[in-house]
């Protein structure tokens, strides 16, 4: 899970370390509070599903919705 982490590919996927820190806060907080893991969660922690689900693009910013600069644009 801390490799994803260190992954810049990821970080870039999201925008940058500080999106990927407030897509994975918010996310981690929907399942906190009993929101269903879109990944399998067999065996894994809250972090290492969110985590997961971003890598497998399950999940991510809105950026047309919240106004976000898209990265790269």
């Amino acid at each position: 899970m801390i490799e994803l982490l260190k992954n810049d590919d990821i970080i870039r996927k999201v925008g940058g370390r500080f999106k990927l820190t407030s897509l994975i806060q918010k996310r981690w907080l929907e399942l906190m509070r009993g929101s269903r893991p879109l990944v399998d969660p067999s065996g894994k922690t809250e972090i290492e599903i969110v985590m997961e689900e971003i890598r497998q693009e399950k999940i991510g910013i809105d950026y047309e919705a919240s106004g976000i600069p898209k990265p790269g644009e």
